[in-house]
């Protein structure tokens, strides 16, 4: 094998500062497992990594940290997983195995925990590293590029198996079409819950497709009044979930007074700002819980496989466009356009 490989590297803070690298080749140790890459899924926040928005990442650092790919060596201390296994990985890379949080698995919330793509180098090059804990096997149906959204699928399996849990006779609004609200959308019709799909105007061709993914109704709240919608089917007593995909404060509360009383919010969207100014009133007075929900856990992954094996998500409509990793900055540019919905980089093209 090669010693050297490429990178889509953050070199240092600020706007774009982002270069194509020559790296070495990671090696496996211990309980390591070295991966060849097949796709990485571009997230909101490698572009708000790109814009210089993102605090967390750590620089120098290769991006990436949804993806999929195949196993080429392993450490001396892996027992399951073998070379030649077929595998996604959860984006826990280290952590401090004795918080309170890492005993229940909930790594998520360890504050010791470095990530592969923000403190540890990621999947936008031709190998990455995980750790054996982290790994999870494909089964035969499931393609690449299906499993390189296992994880931003189990985010929203955090927030709707997890956080909330929801159910066959919830009416919920999901609010913002992006990837998030569309993978969310998609967990809901799998549980039968009955969905209110909310954007903007210039989403209206998300909002088509939120339409054919089995959205009861579609909102463009820029064009129609949601209140009068959530009135009509519920009743008059208000949704019993709303999860946000939006990060956009108006659409939060104006939504909150639209909730049944003791209803659950998930905020699922991140701000823009540190501090915002939020519609406790209506909270307080409608007794609503109000819950964050936060990346991903080893609980979530394994619902996240199951539901792209079995086609509970339209994968092919999810990925509008892919490109080999030399053009990465392209790739980046067709993201920040705002008109795709799931951008994949190949990482080795035509070896899978």
């Amino acid at each position: 094998m090669n010693k050297m490989m490429k990178g889509v590297s953050k070199q240092a803070p600020g706007y774009d500062q982002m270069a194509f690298i020559n790296l070495e080749i990671p090696e496996a140790t211990d309980d390591k497992v070295l991966i060849k890459v097949a796709y990485t899924g571009i997230c909101g926040s490698d572009i708000h990594t790109f814009k210089g928005e993102y605090k967390n990442p750590t620089t120098p650092v290769v991006l990436g940290h949804e993806f999929s790919g195949q196993v080429v060596a392993i450490g001396d201390q892996v027992k399951k997983v073998k070379v030649g296994d077929r595998v996604t990985s959860e984006t826990t890379f280290t952590v401090c195995n004795e918080c309170d949080y890492c005993k229940k698995k909930q790594y998520n919330l360890c504050p010791h925990r470095k990530g592969i793509g923000t403190q540890q180098n990621g999947s936008m090059a031709n190998y990455v590293l995980a750790r054996e804990e982290s790994i999870h096997l494909l089964p035969d149906e499931l393609s690449y590029e299906g499993a390189a959204m296992s994880e931003p699928l189990a985010c929203c399996v955090h927030a709707m198996y997890q956080k909330s849990r929801l159910e066959l006779q919830d009416k919920i609004i999901i609010m913002g079409p992006g990837p998030i609200g569309l993978f969310l959308l998609q967990i809901a019709k799998d549980i039968g819950a009955f969905i209110i799909m909310t954007g903007i105007t210039k989403d209206a061709h998300r909002l088509e497709l939120a339409k054919k993914m089995g959205a009861d109704v579609v909102v463009d709240t820029m064009k129609e009044n949601l209140a009068e919608v959530v009135e009509e089917v519920t009743d008059g007593y208000g949704v019993d979930k709303v999860y946000d995909a939006s990060g956009a404060l108006p659409a939060v509360n104006a939504s909150l007074p639209l909730m049944r009383k003791q209803g659950i919010f998930v905020q699922v969207g991140l701000f823009r700002d540190k501090m915002n100014e939020l519609d406790l009133e209506t909270i307080i007075q409608r007794e609503i819980e109000y819950v964050g929900s936060r990346s991903q856990n080893p609980y979530d992954w394994p619902i996240a496989i199951h539901l792209l094996a079995k086609g509970a998500i339209h994968i092919d409509e999810m990925i509008t466009k892919k490109y080999p990793l030399e053009e990465w900055r392209t790739a980046f540019d067709k993201v920040m356009e705002g008109n795709e919905i799931k951008v994949m980089i190949e990482s080795n093209p035509g070896e899978f």
